[in-house]
């Protein structure tokens, strides 16, 4: 399909300038400009939002309350600098039942659409592994299907560079057991982020994440033998 709803060029240029030009004053001047770029995001947002929610229950309201705020939290940080020079934002899966999270990124040469998680707490992370362990073939198909390599290439995601506590170190699936994140991620070139065929590419990675998705919800919603947490 053809979509109307597209990236215009000007969403892009506005992220170089304020690279240049990052700071409070600019800001101010060029808010005009900022509001109505931002306006170009939330409506893509909106309209990806509305696609995906066919083939996901997703508890993100609307385009507008996906997409991050570009002032930076520079209380903790050293980077001082007052705002993001990237769009950004991201959808929830909704209930318990379903895990995982959508997110998006918008910049010149470097745009990517992204899932998985990010931080998963130690109960999540010993059930996953706990999984691995036991049975790596299942995930290990999905990681080795053609449709996840052509979108996503291979699992990313920090690894310890030894072993998890309580697992063996000659386990065959030690590559598996040693991530601490799980993600997948998408990237796109500038002329496809401009394409007025991006919200169906966009489209189709985040679909293409689902058996990914699935597997983990699926995971975290039992126990090792199955029965339902919930």
């Amino acid at each position: 399909m053809e979509n109307q709803i597209i990236i215009p060029k000007s969403a892009l240029d506005f992220l170089e300038q304020l690279k240049e030009n990052n700071n409070k004053p600019w800001f101010e001047a060029n808010k005009p400009k900022y509001l109505n770029e931002l306006n170009h995001i939330e409506t893509f947002a909106d309209d990806l939002l509305q696609e995906l929610s066919k083939t996901d229950v997703l508890e993100t309201k609307s385009g507008k309350k996906s997409v991050y705020r570009i002032y930076r939290d520079i209380r903790f940080s050293k980077d001082k600098t007052p705002f993001k020079t990237f769009w950004g934002g991201s959808y929830t899966r909704a209930t318990a039942a379903r895990r995982g999270g959508y997110y998006f990124h918008l910049e010149k040469g470097n745009s990517f659409f992204a899932g998985g998680f990010w931080g998963p707490n130690a109960a999540d992370l010993k059930r996953i592994r706990t999984e691995f362990a036991q049975d790596p073939e299942t995930f290990q198909k999905i990681l080795n299907s053609k449709s996840f390599i052509s979108n996503f290439g291979t699992l990313q995601g920090e690894q310890l560079k030894t072993k998890p506590a309580g697992f063996d170190i000659n386990h065959p699936a030690i590559d598996l057991l040693r991530f601490k994140q799980f993600l997948v991620i998408k990237r796109f070139t500038d002329e496809e982020v401009l394409s007025p065929f991006f919200l169906e590419q966009a489209l189709e990675a985040f679909k293409n994440m689902r058996p990914f998705f699935d597997y983990m919800s699926e995971v975290l919603t039992t126990d090792i033998n199955g029965a339902s947490v919930l």
